[in-house]
């Protein structure tokens, strides 16, 4: 998650931009090729954020034989001009600790990175790199430490996997394929061992669906409506959702509290976002941009009766049902959009102060999300585990990431400095 610090402003003044190139909300996915090839194709997907950036740089790993290089502007789907360059030319051009003796990916972005804005690319690259795949007996080895917080690991088709020694979410794919997913939570690199090997019979055509729990054996003691509701359960992968949130808690008189949500739109089509306010809190100033190019995006606020009229789609609609409708560009084929929604909300019953304490309830779904507690406060519990960090105005900043698909219940307490 990128936070918006007086550093970040500082790295967007004029002058400094050519000069950077920072990224956020980096996702790797590894494919696993034929073993014997000890090479692996590499999907990473980063965004630069340095305001007036021309450039983004990708560093190939030492000890990796790079090959089959693209990169796709992933705003519009259209390949991105690139090159390979050593560590003098990156420098050179703006990537100020690209090492000496190291080789980088210049990928040449389709637009400068707008002010307040991002550019998201993805570099397609393969690695054959024995030290990191190869064969161990009848088993294969996925052996790397992993910087990139969000990865998912594929294995070649046909195999099982062994044993995995980081937390992580096993998935079938559409075409039989097992991902091994992850999020990783801590402040160190992953050091991801796997071992799969291959299934008897395998290389036979699967005709199993996207995603979901394998077939089921059908007993008379299982009546037919509780199998057809676990034929259907469906496994979403956590690591590659690039949802995120940050609050910005207001003084707790007020219950108040600003925010800003950013969100990835990549269904055809799509041309408006709606955000159905909670039973029990207001919403305020609610704009929008498209991250992707900067601009303002329309934005309205409707209650009851004109929710309905909108014809927006939402369900049980009541006299205080409110919902912030976000309009944009439709999204093409094989393009996708880019938003931050800001708004302030105001919630007595989740937010305030009891017994001389600031006291904040609420429940979140997203993976990433963080909390800036007001000025003059200092956290005294958090329920949900938490990397805590202190802003340069001096308030309190405590970050949360889920790596499960369920919900996390956050209680936070602070008393006055």
């Amino acid at each position: 998650m990128r936070q918006l610090t007086l550093a970040t402003l500082l790295l967007a003044a004029p002058g400094l931009a050519a000069a950077q190139s920072a990224s956020a909300d980096s996702y790797t996915r590894y494919e696993l090729l034929d073993p014997a090839s000890a090479t692996f194709k590499i999907i990473y997907d980063v965004t630069a954020t340095t305001a007036g950036a021309k450039f983004y740089f990708n560093a190939i790993r030492q000890g990796s034989e790079a090959s089959d290089e693209s990169v796709i502007d992933r705003m519009t789907g259209q390949p991105l001009k690139f090159e390979v360059v050593t560590g003098e030319v990156a420098r050179r051009d703006g990537m100020r600790g690209a090492a000496a003796d190291g080789h980088y990916i210049k990928v040449h972005l389709a637009r400068p990175v707008p002010e307040g804005g991002e550019v998201r690319v993805r570099i397609i690259k393969s690695y054959k790199d024995p030290a990191s795949y190869y064969r161990d007996g009848d088993l294969i080895v996925f052996d790397r430490s992993l910087g990139i917080k969000r990865n998912a690991i594929v294995l070649p088709a046909g195999y099982e996997i062994v044993s995995s020694n980081f937390p992580s979410q096993v998935i079938e794919e559409a075409d039989g394929r097992l991902s091994i997913s992850h999020w990783n939570d801590t402040p160190s690199a992953a050091p991801v061992l796997i071992r799969a090997r291959k299934l008897p019979g395998a290389g036979r055509p699967s005709s199993r669906g996207p995603s979901i729990i394998g077939p089921l054996t059908i007993t008379p003691a299982m009546p037919a409506a509780e199998i057809d509701e676990l034929r259907n359960l469906t496994v979403s992968e956590r690591a590659i959702q690039d949802r995120e949130i940050v609050y910005f808690l207001q003084q707790p008189g007020t219950h108040a509290f600003s925010l800003y949500h950013d969100y990835a739109e990549t269904r055809p089509g799509t041309d408006r976002y709606l955000n159905i306010v909670r039973a029990g809190s207001t919403v305020s100033n609610p704009s929008a941009i498209l991250l992707d190019t900067g601009e303002v995006l329309a934005v309205e606020t409707l209650k009851g009766e004109a929710v309905t009229r909108a014809d927006l789609g939402v369900r049980d609609v009541a006299p205080d049902t409110e919902v912030v409708v976000i309009r944009f560009p439709a999204v093409k084929p094989g393009q996708s959009a880019r938003l931050r929604i800001s708004e302030t909300y105001t919630d007595p019953s989740r937010y305030g102060v009891v017994d001389g304490q600031l006291v904040w309830h609420r429940s979140f779904g997203r993976p990433a999300n963080d909390v800036v507690l007001p000025e003059g406060w200092y956290l005294t519990t958090s329920s949900i585990p938490g990397v805590i960090t202190t802003e340069p105005d001096g308030r309190t900043r405590i970050a949360f990431i889920n790596p499960r698909p369920d919900s996390i219940d956050v209680i936070l307490k602070a008393r006055r400095r």
